[in-house]
């Protein structure tokens, strides 16, 4: 008999399993299966902070979330509702996350004397009674899969490794998610090996049918798709966006965009991604090290391309003094910070925002540079375009941030059309500019941008380097008051990019007495804890930075509007010191630095205490 079928409005699922377990691509997988179906989603992969951590501890575990619904969601979720472990280690670094009465899906086999105690069990949790307060359902998942692919040419090995599309199989058939996508993906990726693929899509059908036949499960759940704006969607990651915002930005300049990079995590995924665009006119090149990526992207700037370098805290560390001479330089160069836990190596998997006050004040001298934030991974597309955009019309180096949370989770992104996204083309210099000669620092009146000159135009030569340029001629100047004369006209420039700036936006309440200020990856779990909060009747505003250098021009009034503004930031207080040395406004930090992002409850909890 067909078993019921309950409808959800949400669901929030995590995978856990060993680093060796497949769980990323189970998550992708049933991700692209539940985008198609058209719910909302955000998902939240939590990578290993070691390469190869020993298999079966608890460093070596590998997660990913999804949050998906048939409304309008913000974030990854803050609970899960159903957990699904792989082994002892995944269960003991998770179990404290699921809801009390959560869905407990365990790989029974793996619950070895030796996985135990490798995971600091003494007694199997499985039959102590401390999983009592869950709905667990313990699956021999790696027999079954064993069982299931008997029939195929594969060892013992090469069969277990597919227990994850068992488990994938299980899942899909309990939230009802298609399969034809992930037999297609399978046949695809196995191309060469057709009899693995075909023991993937068993394995996968095995666990979808294990589902519908077992009387653990009592019914299917339903999550409706949700009533999204009018387009096309596409699931993106962050990471993703902000190398299509890179190629979309080459295309609206009309430029070659040149990408210098070394790989880091967790910024490596856009040199992999954008050298896929050559046919755009990308370059890419992976460099031997950070301070030659920065060069060899500096160098294409000079030499008339959209220079971009990526990496994440450490490497922008590195790229410092050639960013100082970009600065001196005034040559537009794009930065992109993909921010981690730190310092040193840190926690380079996990996601942090600690690396504004880096990128404000981390130069030596005076040498100040336009900041730019993404908040989602879909606006990180928007991010890519307004940050080129700035460099090219300013003729300045300009920072985009990023995280890890927002780099490598994923959501719904409404494909814009192309004939929307600005012209941000520039001209370059083809004749003299001032009595029959080329001065390469006679400035525009109204953006004080230096002309850009290739080099090799006729009559168009200039000086270049490092040393302090004249107002104008660019000669080399030793002269004090020429000095600072061009401190405090590149300050100015930059400070003049707040009138080419929307205005600081303010959403809730029009009453509140209290404003929660956010920037970067915090707008999704911020954005959530003010609507519980109202909801629950509470009087609160929310306005959220993109730009943070320079400020947007009615900062101070937007503040100064409140009795109370709450700063919360996944560091130990940056823009709260940004904000009282600017505007001497008593802002209240709120700051964890876990290498995990905010939950939604934690920051309604702190916006609850203020009110």
């Amino acid at each position: 008999m067909a078993k019921p079928v309950e409808q959800l409005d949400q669901v929030v699922i995590r995978f856990a399993g060993d680093s060796g377990d497949g769980m990323q691509l189970t998550g992708g997988r049933f991700t692209s299966e539940t985008a198609i179906l058209g719910n909302d989603l955000s998902t939240l992969p939590d990578f290993p902070a070691e390469i190869r951590a020993p298999a079966g501890s608890l460093p070596g575990v590998s997660g990913f979330q999804i949050h998906f619904s048939d409304h309008d969601i913000l974030t990854p979720g803050d609970n899960p509702h159903v957990l699904v472990a792989m082994n002892p280690a995944a269960l003991r670094t998770n179990i404290k996350d699921l809801s009390r009465g959560g869905t407990l899906i365990v790989n029974a086999d793996a619950f070895t004397d030796r996985n135990l105690e490798k995971a600091g069990y003494t007694i199997s949790p499985l039959g102590d009674g401390s999983l009592d307060e869950y709905q667990v359902h313990a699956v021999p998942l790696t027999s079954l899969t064993i069982e299931a692919l008997k029939e195929f040419d594969v060892t013992k090995r090469e069969a277990e490794r597919s227990k994850n599309m068992f488990a994938l199989g299980l899942m899909s058939w309990l939230f009802t998610r298609p399969t034809e996508g992930t037999v297609q993906f399978l046949e695809k990726k196995f191309a060469s090996k057709p009899e693995i693929a075909n023991a993937n899509i068993k394995a996968f059908r095995a666990g979808y049918a294990f589902g519908e036949t077992s009387e653990a499960f009592t019914a299917q759940y339903e999550v409706k798709p949700a009533k999204l704006r009018p387009g096309t969607y596409r699931n993106v990651t962050g990471n993703q966006a902000l190398t299509m915002g890179l190629v979309a930005a080459g295309v609206q300049s009309g430029l070659p965009l040149f990408l210098g990079a070394y790989p880091i995590t967790p910024a490596s995924g856009i040199l992999e991604e954008l050298s896929r665009y050559k046919h755009f006119g990308i370059r890419t090149f992976q460099a031997e090290d950070e301070i030659a990526a920065v060069g060899a992207a500096l160098g294409a700037s000079f030499g008339g391309a959209l220079g971009v370098t990526t990496s994440s805290g450490p490497g922008v560390v590195l790229k410092m003094e050639t960013i100082g001479l970009a600065v001196a330089l005034e040559l537009p160069l794009l930065i992109l910070d993909i921010q981690r836990a730190g310092p040193a190596t840190g926690m380079p998997t996990k996601p942090e925002q600690a690396d504004l006050l880096l990128v404000l004040y981390g130069r030596h001298a005076e040498s100040p540079v336009p900041v730019v934030a993404a908040s989602t991974p879909g606006g990180c597309f928007d991010a890519a375009i307004e940050a080129a955009r700035i460099a090219l019309k300013y003729r300045t180096p300009v920072f985009l941030l990023s995280d890890a949370y927002l780099a490598n989770g994923s959501e719904p992104w409404s494909i814009p059309d192309v004939s929307t996204l600005p012209d941000i083309s520039t001209e370059f210099a083809d004749q003299p500019n001032h009595e029959g000669q080329f001065q390469p620092y006679l400035r525009d009146a109204e953006t004080l941008a230096r002309p850009w000159a290739v080099p090799g135009t006729p009559g168009l030569e200039h000086r270049i380097g490092g040393l302090e340029k004249a107002d104008g001629t660019g000669n080399v100047s030793y002269d004090p008051d020429n000095h600072e004369y061009m401190v405090r006209i590149r300050a100015r420039k930059v400070a003049g990019i707040a009138a080419d700036i929307p205005e600081l936006e303010v959403g809730g309440d029009e009453d509140a007495d209290l404003l929660v200020a956010g920037w970067g990856g915090t707008y999704g779990p911020i954005a959530a804890a003010v609507r519980r909060v109202r909801k629950d009747g509470g009087k609160v505003a929310h306005a959220h930075f993109t730009h943070l250098n320079p400020l947007p021009r009615n900062t101070e009034e937007v503040l100064r509007r409140y009795d109370k503004v709450l700063v919360p930031e996944m560091n130990l207080g940056q823009l709260s010191k940004v904000l009282r040395a600017e505007f001497l406004i008593d802002a209240v930090s709120y700051n964890k630095v876990r290498g995990l992002p905010f939950t939604s409850g934690e920051l309604a909890e702190a916006i609850e205490g203020l009110l």
